[in-house]
């Protein structure tokens, strides 16, 4: 029998020993269909869920590979209920496709007539189906392609969209390559992208996400609708864009808050996209604008919810998701798969560590004791408002204090989720801070002084989780977040991950506030480190100051 690291069991969930020697090995290869649920020191859980199988078949992974992984690396054979379960779920994709029929209608297929007939007799998908020509087709209009692969994934069912797309209006882009090259990885997105047509490209914070979208742009040649998270992120992707492609600022528009311009490669953000004005969504003629061919959603785990029914009216426009993780707070990842399309191509964070593409982090949770005072307004307080008096306790500013002089000389980042934490913080370490309410251009000033080095020290809000691009920035304080967030740990840890012009390793810290909830939500986060290969260390102040 074999002595491998993994114990796959009868109800989906599998035990990896984080000490076993090949327990990295294995990690890499389970982490493509199974999503890790619970990180403790020595024993990880891993879940095998349908949407992780269907998000590994639709990106080239059959349920021979998935079932050779467990095999290979488990230390007990693998249930026969587990293997059938497995190998049946993964043939349940593409077993429906929408397609094309020969007179341009838009069908719901089937060569198993019994599961057609299966889905049609389900109230909310027979709603959207018209005729049925044929035992194996079933025609639907136009507008209900999104609505219904969304009904067909609850059910089960998740249908492959072979439909193909409108073209958009052609514009020519090319990569201007004057000294530089897709790195291996983004040439596999953007081909993998390119031959699917839709689908979620998973790269991790620093990886150039930003160039797989310009590859992707070139590839289509194709008036092209960019989505993001801010205007911030807006100009960033103006200013790579501009760098890396043979676009002009004449055909680049950004359309924000602040600036309503639509050019054939058109930047909006989800703020104003979501924006209503008499209860009604105000800018949605942005969706409509031009004749899109291509439409890119940065960060797509962030994708407000009222744009998920704007894009399921979007789904005969090729559609490329960028993210660092799958992973949504809010549970619908499974609108992503069938709005956006699935997971096409993921390349690991490790993986591409080992490749130099990233620079290496070392992850530290450093647990501060609540002053007396503090721990009795902690003990008295509403379950509600435990959280905040954890996260803001002020023990934590010398803390941060202790880390800074750690790393003299180091571009460093203190990242919070309360404003008047972040106040405090700014004060008492003489540094500026950046807020949802600093503007743009005094933002853009600060981030530019923080890049060049003039500025060794800035605070931050959750504003500088999303697409901020600081490559020098190798060492994070993370003081407060969003209620043990993964997403967020993602975006936090990615500051850090971008090559550094130094040789400085990134440090990550988490300020906690030990035998609270902000130790309970620590454990959360946490498991966002353990997906990606990262382990951490737990200090006390006294090791900050003893270092």
């Amino acid at each position: 029998m074999a002595d491998g690291p993994l114990i796959v069991q009868s109800d989906r969930t599998v035990l990896l020993e984080v000490a076993h020697p090949d327990a990295e090995a294995a990690r890499h290869a389970l982490a493509v269909f199974a999503e890790l649920e619970r990180a403790p020191e020595h024993i990880h859980t891993y879940r095998i869920t349908r949407l992780g199988l269907w998000n590994a078949r639709a990106a080239g992974h059959t349920a021979d590979d998935m079932l050779e992984t467990l095999d290979r690396w488990s230390r007990f054979p693998v249930p026969p209920s587990v293997s059938t379960d497995l190998r049946d779920t993964v043939n349940r994709y593409g077993r429906l496709t929408i397609r094309r029929g020969d007179e341009g209608e838009l069908l719901l297929a089937s060569d198993d007539r019994a599961v057609l007939q299966e889905v049609s007799r389900n109230k909310r998908i027979a709603n959207l189906l018209l005729t049925h020509p044929t035992p194996e087709t079933w025609i639907i209009d136009d507008w209900a392609r999104g609505q219904i692969k969304q009904e067909l994934l609850k059910i089960g069912w998740p249908a492959e969209d072979l439909a193909g797309y409108t073209p958009g209006t052609p514009h020519e882009i090319h990569l201007d390559e004057d000294g530089w090259n897709l790195r291996p990885y983004q040439q596999q997105a953007v081909d993998t992208f390119q031959h699917d047509g839709s689908g979620v490209v998973v790269l991790p914070c620093g990886a150039g996400k930003t160039l797989v979208g310009a590859g992707a742009m070139a590839a289509t040649g194709t008036t092209t609708l960019i989505l993001v998270t801010n205007t911030v992120s807006a100009r960033q992707w103006r200013d790579e864009l501009l760098k890396r492609t043979t676009l002009t600022e004449d055909e680049i528009g950004e359309y924000s808050g602040q600036v309503k311009e639509i050019k054939p490669v058109t930047i909006a953000t989800y703020q104003i996209l979501t924006s209503k004005r008499k209860g009604q969504y105000a800018h949605l003629d942005v969706l409509d604008a031009l004749d899109w061919g291509l439409i890119v959603y940065d960060e797509v785990h962030l994708l407000p919810a009222p744009v998920f029914k704007l894009t399921a009216d979007l789904q005969a426009r090729r559609r490329l998701g960028l993210t660092a993780t799958l992973v949504r707070e809010d549970g619908r990842e499974g609108d992503v798969f069938s709005l956006i399309g699935p997971k096409r191509f993921d390349a690991p964070w490790k993986e591409i560590e080992a490749q130099g593409y990233i620079s290496p982090a070392a992850c530290y949770e450093v647990r501060i004791d609540l002053p007396a005072s503090e721990r009795l307004e902690y003990a008295a307080a509403a379950d509600e408002d435990r959280y905040r008096i954890a996260s803001t306790a002020t023990a934590k500013i010398d803390a941060a204090r202790e880390i800074i002089a750690r790393h003299e000389g180091e571009q460093i980042l203190v990242i919070g989720q309360y404003l008047d934490q972040l106040q405090e913080l700014s004060d008492a370490l003489g540094a500026p801070q950046i807020t949802g309410a600093t503007p743009v251009d005094e933002r853009e000033r600060l981030f530019q002084a923080f890049r060049e080095g003039s500025l060794k020290l800035l605070v931050v809000s959750k504003v500088a989780n999303f697409s901020v691009d600081l490559p020098d920035a190798s060492v994070a304080i993370q003081v407060s977040g969003s209620f043990g967030s993964r997403q967020e740990e993602a975006q936090r840890l990615g500051r850090l991950l971008r090559p550094k012009s130094t040789d400085h390793t990134a440090s990550f810290y988490t300020l906690i506030a030990r035998d609270t909830v902000d130790q309970d939500f620590a454990q959360n986060r946490q498991r966002f480190l353990s997906e990606q290969g990262y382990s951490y260390e737990i200090l006390d102040t006294d090791d900050l100051i003893a270092a």
